[in-house]
């Protein structure tokens, strides 16, 4: 239950991304879904390969490699999916960054009772 609320929140937020950040389209609430499992399947799959390759960049710039990598992901996504578009790498990054700190937001508001 919790996947798919977190799923949908991070649709909701690609959604209201246009309304602020200029260079972002996103046509519909279910090309925002897509985009959503695109952007966890690219963190989850792409994302920790792209950091390995690129291990010493990210220490020598003391992690912020990281949002560039975000950022071409993001930007990445925006090509591949039809509906959503992303024009430049400001908005790339200024996307990727809005959706990370909502992403971070989001588990921990909806952490594991477990733990």
């Amino acid at each position: 239950m919790r996947l798919i609320a977190k799923w949908i929140i991070v649709a909701l937020t690609l959604l209201s991304l246009p309304n602020f950040i200029p260079g972002i389209e996103i046509t519909s609430f279910s090309i925002a879904l897509l985009v959503a499992f695109f952007w966890g399947l690219a963190n989850l799959i792409i994302r920790p390969l792209i950091l390995l390759v690129f291990l010493p960049i990210t220490i020598i710039t003391l992690g912020l490699f990281t949002f560039v990598v975000n950022a071409l992901l993001f930007w990445g996504i925006g090509s591949f999916v039809k509906g959503f578009e992303v024009e430049n790498f400001t908005a790339a990054f200024l996307g990727a960054l809005v959706i990370s700190v909502v992403s971070i937001l989001m588990n921990f508001i909806l952490k594991d009772r477990d733990e």
